[in-house]
This record gives structure tokens, C-alpha cells and sequence, in this order.
């Protein structure tokens, strides 16, 4: 039997983080996503610990102020992206707001820490999420494009192609024979 699972990945870090942090005995409150903030001083020893059992999950520690600014941008991006009721706004616009820095300050630090543009990344993300719709099956492909703000179907197929190889009407006829196959096993 396959089961098609449906998560948030917000939810899922917080409760994540939350689980191995209390395991130190740490007092901290997590202030955002990607962000904790530490309410005593903890031993360098202890840090070591915590930045090794984080590794494991892939999740490090980050201290220079550059990185650390592009992990909110990231951050930014994703929760715009993902966000059950997504704002109707110019990413340019929702990042300058949500980081108190200019659009073009972030596009430039950006590009210079990740060799990649703001854009691209944020294609990829809407990419990743319209494939998440897919598999969920429950919105036909114009809700997709509207709930992502694509103009039109045409430019999320053009964009998803351009991502993935193939087409969202490809992605979901391989979804489609997948499960066939797993409810005939």
C-alpha cells in the first residue's frame, strides 16, 4: 500500500526543533521560522552538541550576518509561496516589507551569496508547491495558476516545463498511472 502524504513544512521543522531542543533542557522560544533564540547563556560544549544532532537533519547554524539574512529571505519566499492565503503582492514588494530592506539591496546580497537570483528561486518554489497541488489532486490546473498568481494556465505550464522537464498535465498523468499501479499491487 502507498499513502500520499500532505505536510506542513513550517509545522513540521517547529515540532522538530521544539522535540530536540527540550531534550537539552534549554530555555528558548522559537521567533520565527528558521529562528530560535536562546534565553540563557549555554556552555561552548553544549553548542557543539546541539550543532552536531542538528547536522544530522540537515539543519545547521548559521553566524555570518550575510547567510543568515539570505536564510530569512528563503525563509520569506517560502512562507509567501506556501501560505494557505498567499498575499496578492509583488514578491519585491512583500520582501522589502517583511525584511525592512530595500528589494534591491536583498536581489544584489542574494545573487552574491547563492549565485542565483530571488526570481529563480522563487519559480522553483511555486514549482514545487504546484507539484505538491498536483499530487494532492483536489485543484484542477487553472486553480493552481490562480492560487500561485500565475496570469494563466499557459504561464505555469511554460514555467513548470521549464523547471521540471515536463508538462503539469505530464506530472499529472504520471501521478495518475503511479497510482494505478500501487491500488492494483
Amino acid at each position: 500500500m502507498k499513502a500520499f502524504l500532505k505536510f506542513d513544512f513550517t509545522i513540521l521543522t517547529k515540532k522538530f526543533l521544539e522535540e530536540k531542543l527540550s531534550s537539552f533542557g534549554l530555555k528558548y522560544t522559537i521567533t520565527g521560522f528558521g529562528e530560535v533564540e536562546f534565553l540563557e547563556n549555554i556552555p561552548d560544549e553544549k553548542i557543539e552538541e546541539i550543532t552536531s544532532l542538528l547536522n544530522e537533519y540537515g539543519i545547521e547554524i548559521i553566524e555570518n550576518q550575510k547567510t543568515v539574512l539570505v536564510q530569512k529571505i528563503k525563509d520569506t519566499i517560502i512562507e509567501m509561496v506556501f501560505k494557505e492565503d498567499a498575499p496578492n503582492v509583488k514578491a519585491s514588494v512583500y520582501l522589502a516589507e517583511k525584511l525592512n530592506h530595500s528589494y534591491g539591496y536583498l536581489s544584489n546580497l542574494f545573487s552574491e551569496v547563492t549565485y542565483a537570483s530571488i526570481e529563480n528561486f522563487i519559480i522553483l518554489q511555486k514549482i514545487e508547491y504546484a507539484k505538491q497541488l498536483i499530487v494532492n489532486d483536489k485543484l484542477s490546473l487553472t486553480e493552481i495558476a490562480f492560487k500561485l498568481n500565475y496570469s494563466s494556465v499557459a504561464h505555469l505550464s511554460t514555467q513548470f516545463k521549464n523547471t521540471t522537464g515536463i508538462t503539469p498535465s505530464q506530472f499529472q498523468r504520471i501521478i495518475a498511472k503511479r497510482r494505478e499501479i500501487a491500488n492494483t499491487k
